[in-house]
């Protein structure tokens, strides 16, 4: 009997973006590495997008404040990646050839501790980080784990896909950790960026009422196309601060979803005077560089909360990936050409992208 599964030609050796001088003064270069052979239980990807993160930054500059990507033998960084399965280990039962899957922040975990038994398996202490512990999406065939891989259904682009495996999925567990009803005001300090817009999408889709910070006019069109109801440039404005204020109501935000690192430090004062308010950290700053606070009688007089995320879970995934599936997040993301991936990662570091960069493997220029 002949098998119905495709057949995949595998090459030796692949297109992947690797660091070069990693600390403060990298950058990239587009090399042929080794395609790697998956284990028993492993899955062989070969992605088409992959897409492009600040925190892929932090990793590259090694300025987090834990062991670099060299540490752990990694030269390409990227935790986004969207692409098919080409070869599949002896154990494998969940995936078969042509299936697509993505690949996402956290590789695997141990799914044996209190973390992964408790719903808070991204913080689990064993799991193993995409494109620090492990080859990133930055390199076009990559191996991971079958048991933690994400199938990507139907009627989702790669393109859309890939930025929510990260981008996306972590800005739904913020909202959904933050508790807040639809109709609450919510802001998105640097949210023209591409974690902070899909928040408004998301945000918007559940019934909030989004308010994006940032500058610029492509940035102010996409947040104002998302979903954003005010869009308020930082740059423009005698007092941002009061202008968010008064947008709300005249009485300050129920939500601020800080995914900019920079602006924690107006973050509280986004609140005003409203009463119960939730201050939800996720954009990750360089060790040491940030403190997020407030007198403590602002936190008494106000019931406020802060809060922090780390990513998304793989229900945050599910759920976000049905939000686009049913048109609800919508493509933001520019698109280079593999041989143009060093361009977009300068790019992302200088902080001058609207929405989020992917990278399309099946495109040269």
């Amino acid at each position: 009997m002949t098998s119905s599964l495709p057949l995949f030609e595998i090459p030796t050796h692949c297109k992947a973006g690797v660091v070069i001088n990693e600390g403060p003064d990298f950058h990239v270069e587009v090399q042929m590495v080794p395609v790697p052979e998956p284990g028993p239980d492993e899955i062989l990807i070969r992605l088409n997008f992959t897409g492009l993160c600040t925190s892929d930054i932090h990793y590259m500059k090694a300025d987090f404040g834990f062991p670099p990507m060299s540490h752990f033998g990694v030269r390409s960084p990227g935790h986004e990646g969207a692409g098919i399965v080409v070869k599949a280990g002896a154990n494998v039962k969940n995936f078969k050839l042509g299936d697509r899957v993505g690949v996402k922040p956290l590789v695997d975990t141990c799914h044996a501790c209190d973390m992964c038994w408790g719903g808070k398996e991204t913080y689990c202490k064993k799991g193993l980080h995409s494109g620090l512990m492990t080859a990133g999406t930055y390199q076009h065939y990559v191996a991971s784990p079958a048991r933690y891989a994400v199938p990507i259904p139907d009627g989702v682009p790669d393109e859309v896909a890939a930025p929510i495996m990260c981008s996306a999925s972590t800005m739904h567990q913020s909202l959904v950790e933050s508790h807040l009803p639809a109709g609450s005001w919510v802001v998105f300090p640097g949210g023209g960026g591409g974690v902070g817009i899909q928040g408004v999408q998301l945000a918007k889709a559940m019934g909030m009422r989004p308010i994006v910070v940032d500058t610029g006019n492509e940035k102010r069109g996409l947040a104002l196309r998302m979903g954003a109801e005010a869009f308020v440039d930082f740059k423009e404005a005698d007092d941002t601060v009061a202008a968010v204020i008064q947008v709300a109501d005249g009485v300050g935000v129920h939500g601020v979803f800080v995914t900019a690192p920079a602006a924690y430090k107006n973050a509280v004062a986004y609140v005003g005077d409203r009463v119960g308010a939730m201050i939800m950290c996720i954009g990750i700053p360089a060790t040491g560089t940030v403190v997020v606070g407030a007198d403590p009688m602002e936190f008494i007089m106000k019931n406020l909360s802060i809060k922090g995320t780390l990513v998304g879970s793989r229900q945050d995934i599910a759920r976000s990936l049905d939000f686009a599936r049913r048109g609800m997040l919508q493509q933001i993301s520019e698109v280079y050409p593999i041989n143009r991936l060093p361009e977009a990662v300068d790019k992302l570091g200088r902080g001058e992208v609207a929405g989020r960069i992917v990278v399309n493997f099946n495109w040269e220029e």
